[in-house]
């Protein structure tokens, strides 16, 4: 039952009852936004869209909580990094805000002030807009708000930074500038075999299977609020087996048997024997990169995951195929691989149109040179010429 009560000079009271049999009801000055609000609600309650008005008067705040307890199984990493967002960023702007009251105008203000600010890149940016989505994305499935106000704003694109590889002589050249000379072996492993900071830092000395030329790959070291702790790779994918060239097993074989490693239990632990922290490495990698010329140069601020870039650049030079160098990364997908670093594959409808020149030519001459045989004819087909050189 709904119906419309006029309560004195300009006050019009909508009245209706919702699912659970509650009588609900609001005032309004003018008869229209009245009926217009009655419509609303019970077309909603039609179409089983109906929330209860009081479960959206909980803060921001308040609902951070519940949310924060649903967390638990991200990555410790991304959990610690979208608690951080909630806390510094959306909470101080919207923590006092009954679910309700946000409204996709006052997410799509938020996005425009961060980024008039220009203090935070577009990539900030639109991470604080991701984690603010779903966190009402649990409010919308709980049955708090109708829907996420976060739907339709528009985001600024992810930043785009060119990607950047070393050649084999710039790693040999970083190699010998790192000090101290422990170091050395890490470079090269990042460098010719593209595994990640974490899965290095993580790799225990019983990975490495230096008979077989293999490095299993099985777990990452992950730092979260200052505490180091051990956990399973990025995706799935990551768990892997990755082969070793014969002149880097040479250069392990000797490293492994150092005393920093043999106690630490892992392959690349500091020269004290404890676990590798981003913080203190930084200093020796920047240290490294001036000693080897890179500053002022193309090379100028690179940082430590860009040898795994430089491992899928050697890769392909070397022929490697998509496939190959996905399952070698450690890659979620064949997408994200091609999507990073297609540009560096050879063109290879050009080597299919050689591959099929070749058979056209050889199907061509087994045809004709019967029939012109019999005339006393040779025939000849000029010869295919490889892409030049590069």
């Amino acid at each position: 039952m709904a119906f419309i009560e006029k309560r004195g000079p300009g006050r019009w009271r909508a009245r209706y009852r919702g699912p659970d049999g509650r009588e609900r009801s609001h005032t309004f000055e003018r008869k229209s936004d009245a009926e217009r609000w009655l419509a609303t609600e019970t077309a909603d309650v039609a179409r089983g869209a109906w929330t209860d008005p009081r479960l959206g008067r909980i803060t921001l705040e308040e609902w951070a909580k519940t949310w924060e307890a649903g967390t638990v199984n991200l990555r410790p990493t991304t959990r610690a990094l979208n608690l951080g967002i909630v806390r510094n960023y959306l909470l101080p702007r919207f923590g006092r805000w009954p679910l309700a009251r946000i409204s996709t105008s006052d997410v799509a203000a938020m996005v425009a002030e961060e980024l008039a600010s220009g203090e935070l890149s577009n990539s900030a940016v639109r991470r604080h807009a991701i984690v603010l989505s779903g966190l009402l994305a649990v409010a919308v499935a709980d049955g708090r708000i109708v829907r996420n106000p976060c739907a339709g704003v528009k985001l600024p694109p992810e930043d785009s930074r060119k990607m950047r590889f070393l050649e084999a002589h710039e790693v040999a050249r970083l190699a010998a500038a790192i000090r101290p000379e422990h170091y050395r072996p890490l470079i090269l492993t990042a460098a010719y075999l593209g595994m990640r900071w974490g899965e290095l830092a993580g790799l225990r000395l019983d990975r490495v299977d230096l008979l077989r030329r293999q490095i299993r790959v099985d777990q990452q070291l992950v730092e979260v609020g200052g505490r180091l702790t051990f956990g399973p790779p990025k995706t799935k994918a990551g768990v892997r087996t990755v082969s070793v060239p014969f002149t880097l097993i040479d250069v392990l074989a000797e490293h492994l048997h150092t005393r920093a490693v043999r106690e630490s239990g892992l392959a690349f632990p500091t020269p004290s024997g404890k676990p590798m922290r981003r913080g203190g490495f930084r200093r020796v990698w920047r240290a490294a990169c001036t000693a080897a010329g890179f500053d002022g140069g193309p090379l100028d601020g690179l940082v430590f995951h860009e040898l795994r870039h430089t491992a899928a650049a050697l890769a392909i030079a070397q022929g490697a195929h998509p496939v190959a160098i996905k399952e070698r990364l450690g890659h979620s997908s064949i997408t994200v691989t091609m999507d990073r670093y297609g540009g560096l594959f050879p063109r290879l409808d050009e080597a299919i149109a050689e591959g099929l020149d070749t058979a056209l030519r050889e199907s061509l001459a087994a045809s004709l040179r019967p029939a012109a045989a019999s005339r006393g004819e040779v025939v000849a087909f000029p010869q295919v010429k490889g892409p030049p050189a590069r």
